[in-house]
């Protein structure tokens, strides 16, 4: 089972290779659909400050069947983080919200803030955050840390001043948007990429040549979808709250033929529907 495989870390930290992401997942609902994502074999949960569900994540881990130790958690700095003090009392915050004495995998939401996303230059407000994550990582309350939303220029300014490369970048990766050249960027560099929506916010539903060929393979289109993310070596952070979706979703062993692979990765779908307006979907 998909659920039982892991990507080592280059600081040795293990990390499963498929999640269940929880934007949209209201605070009051997220303890249980962790408990039940946890029940279908789940041990990578990701949340964010900005998703405004950590506390329910957290009491979701807390109770969950397993020991705190089998579940790897994730969350994120908010965006507008740009400065250490900032970062520092973030990170006290995260974990005190989710009521945990440490976290697995924190992350820079973003390069910039949101309501500037892909904008003005805040490398060094990045440093100063990163030097925050820095010392919760050697004070042990994160076990890895990372960036999400980093282009390779946003990377490369981060490392002027780091003295830990990031373990992880998390993508906007997708059947319809591929990011190849950034992927392997983060492959050469040793930061495992994560592939958020990848299903692309469920517009992957919609695709006749997805479609087509999830059939052929006898699989629905975001169990293809989710295969394909695994296929190019990156973490998959499928969002559902749906119990059977959840186990639907990790019905994820077969193997994409080369020739579909190349496809895949050719096909362009970079369209969101009424989700454009998010910075993340907005194409830029």
């Amino acid at each position: 089972m998909i659920t039982n495989e892991t990507y080592t870390l280059t600081n040795g930290v293990t990390i499963p290779k498929l999640g269940l992401g929880t934007w949209f997942i209201d605070d009051d609902q997220a303890a249980q659909v962790v408990r039940d994502a946890v029940a279908a074999g789940y041990r990578n949960i990701d949340t964010a400050q900005a998703y405004g569900n950590e506390r329910g994540v957290g009491e979701g881990v807390r109770t969950a069947d397993v020991p705190r130790e089998e579940i790897f958690v994730s969350t994120k700095l908010a965006a507008e983080i740009k400065d250490y003090d900032g970062a520092v009392a973030a990170i006290d915050a995260s974990l005190e919200t989710m009521g945990l004495e440490y976290i697995d995998l924190m992350l820079i939401h973003s390069p910039q803030p949101w309501d500037d996303f892909r904008g003005g230059d805040y490398a060094e407000g990045n440093r100063a955050a990163w030097r925050a994550l820095e010392e919760a990582l050697a004070a042990g309350k994160l076990r890895a840390i990372g960036v999400s939303n980093f282009q390779q220029a946003d990377i490369e300014a981060l490392l002027e001043g780091a003295s830990v490369t990031p373990h992880v970048n998390q993508l906007l990766v997708h059947v319809g948007n591929t990011p190849a050249d950034l992927i392997a960027f983060c492959e050469r560099a040793g930061i495992l990429v994560e592939a958020y929506s990848p299903m692309a916010h469920g517009e992957m539903m919609k695709n006749p040549e997805v479609t087509a060929m999830a059939e052929r393979y006898g699989v629905s289109v975001p169990q293809l979808c989710i295969r394909y993310t695994l296929e190019l070596g990156t973490v998959s952070l499928p969002k559902t709250a749906n119990p059977d979706h959840m186990r639907d979703n990790a019905q994820v062993d077969f193997t994409i033929s080369a020739e579909d692979l190349e496809t895949l990765r050719g096909l362009e779908h970079k369209e969101y529907g009424e989700f454009s307006f998010f910075p993340v979907y907005s194409g830029k």
